[in-house]
């Protein structure tokens, strides 16, 4: 039996976080992989010869300064980009343009979409500044907060009121507070419910999917940094963490798919991967979602029913369409949208329906309905970062909800038809699109799930519905009064307090909890 100090299971970006910060601690660390490479979800990926793709994850979110510095997350090659994205409706309105400058943003919002626009989003940022506090995204080495010291978080009756709003209203109950009109404001509104819903299977006008938009919305107390785009995609991310461990002695191991891990006597001793190698070590953390690792990991025998039949209940219902092209040719959209062919355009363009239709497309794919005319998120990195395809070529990729995972409908089938109908979509605001396609590959929510390990493909690892976030996320040992009772065995996936997006907080966590039971 090898041994380690350490041993981190899942080489996503939690898990190497975890894994660096062990190993620089003078632990001997590795870092268990089933894959054929580092980075999980934030990976970049070449699928087609030449061309390369964030297959799932494409930005670098704001963090935790003590994370950035612990991780030297400063250090990488940016792409600055003056635009961030761009949303439209693709009914003739004008493109609503998320500039990286604050002032020109704002400026833009103010020229083109009126004053009301301005004082929405201002309204709605500070809206989302006690929600943030609560849910205590961006805070490294914490714990997940009790609902008691969620709305302890809120300094005056405004603020209290916005954690209601987080808790038990729908994000369509703050779009039409802040953002009345559904015609002016149609893309905005398209945006905002898109920035909440992708990490939900609930339409925006459900109960409790307020808590959503108040995660997408959050950035660090008292930061603008804004999300970055990394040259090489975001894979350089994760290149950049596995590097770090290896230099300071630790291990990724690739195609180490581990099936057990060994516990007796209530404390961990190790894990058996599928190959039936055993390695052991004091500390293990689990990169891969919790209820994955404690119910089909660890000996039931081992751990309280009660316990299993709570992480048995996370949600895990992903339904979207993952796509990516190879291009012959960039896009080039036809009037009245020829500003978007400008390449800086070009990062990311949003073709959003309003929330009242998104809300309707959630309904009909319960039934198991095709979105007639889904929501896409167009990105086309190569636009200025042409290395990730051949010289001349161009890489894209697509995301689109929602697609019917319920309803009786054709799994097959219904994947052909929903990314024909992204294609048309596209087509239709830029007529060479379809002509353009190389080759291009489509992946459901089963897909993302095999290749990633991720339950129903959430990649959130637990969906962000209300009753899914603060308590009702576990943190490095578990849920709130309810530990996990195996001494050395930690949680550190996206399911965990502090949650999707690439902030790396939960591997953060995790690691950090284990280094402090250590010396305790």
């Amino acid at each position: 039996m090898t041994e380690y100090d350490a041993i981190v299971i899942g080489a996503g970006h939690n898990g190497l976080a975890a894994a660096v910060l062990l190993q620089k601690a003078g632990l001997r660390t590795v870092c268990l992989d089933s894959k054929l490479y580092a980075g999980g979800m934030a990976s970049t990926v070449e699928l087609f010869d030449g061309y390369r793709f964030e297959i799932a994850g494409s930005v670098q979110f704001p963090t935790s300064m003590a994370v950035v510095e612990e991780l030297g997350l400063d250090t990488l090659p940016t792409i600055d980009l003056d635009v961030m994205s761009v949303a439209v409706r693709g009914v003739g309105d004008d493109p609503l343009i998320q500039y990286s400058d604050p002032m020109k943003l704002f400026t833009h919002l103010n020229e083109v979409h009126g004053a009301d626009a301005v004082n929405g989003m201002a309204g709605l940022m500070a809206w989302s500044q006690a929600p943030t506090r609560a849910l205590g995204r961006f805070e490294a080495g914490t714990e997940p907060k009790t609902f008691d010291e969620m709305y302890a978080c809120a300094t005056n009756e405004f603020e209290r009121s916005a954690i209601d709003d987080m808790l038990f209203g729908s994000v369509t109950d703050v779009l039409d507070r802040y953002l009345p009109d559904r015609e002016k404001h149609g893309a905005l509104r398209g945006s905002m419910t898109v920035l909440a819903v992708n990490t939900l299977y609930r339409g925006p006008a459900t109960p409790g999917s307020a808590a959503a938009l108040a995660f997408g919305l959050g950035v660090p107390d008292g930061d603008t940094m804004q999300m970055k785009k990394l040259r090489g995609g975001i894979g350089a991310l994760t290149s950049h963490l596995s590097e770090l461990l290896e230099s300071h002695g630790g291990e990724v191991r690739l195609r180490s798919r581990v099936t057990e891990i060994l516990v007796s006597d209530g404390r961990v001793r190790g894990v058996r991967t599928e190959a039936g190698e055993e390695l052991a070590a004091p500390i293990v953390v689990s990169g891969i979602a919790p209820d994955v690792t404690l119910n089909d990991m660890i000996d039931p025998a081992l751990l309280p029913g009660d316990i299993r039949q709570r992480y048995a209940g996370t949600d895990h219902r992903g339904s979207y369409l993952q796509m990516h092209f190879a291009l012959e040719e960039a896009p080039v959209f036809a009037p009245p949208y020829e500003a978007l062919n400008d390449p800086a355009m070009q990062a990311s363009i949003g073709l959003f329906c309003t929330p009242e239709e998104v809300q309707q497309q959630w309904e009909d794919a319960r039934r198991g309905i095709v979105p007639a005319d889904p929501t896409v998120v167009l990105q086309i990195p190569t636009q200025n970062d042409p290395d990730l395809a051949p010289p001349g070529k161009h890489a894209a990729s697509a995301f689109a909800l929602w697609f019917p995972i319920e309803g009786g409908a054709d799994y097959g089938d219904a994947k052909v038809e929903m990314g024909q109908r992204v294609i048309d979509k596209i087509t239709r605001l830029a007529p060479n699109f379809e002509r353009s396609i190389i080759r291009h590959t489509t992946f459901t929510p089963r897909h993302m799930g095999v290749m990633f390990g991720a339950p129903g493909g959430d990649y959130c690892h637990g969906l962000l519905s209300s009753d899914q976030i603060g308590p009702n996320r576990p943190g490095p040992k578990g849920f709130r009064g309810q530990p996990i009772p195996i001494e050395g065995l930690y949680l550190g996936s996206a399911g965990c307090h502090g949650g999707p997006g690439i902030t790396f907080i939960p591997g953060y966590n995790a690691a950090r909890r284990a280094l402090a039971d250590r010396t305790a």
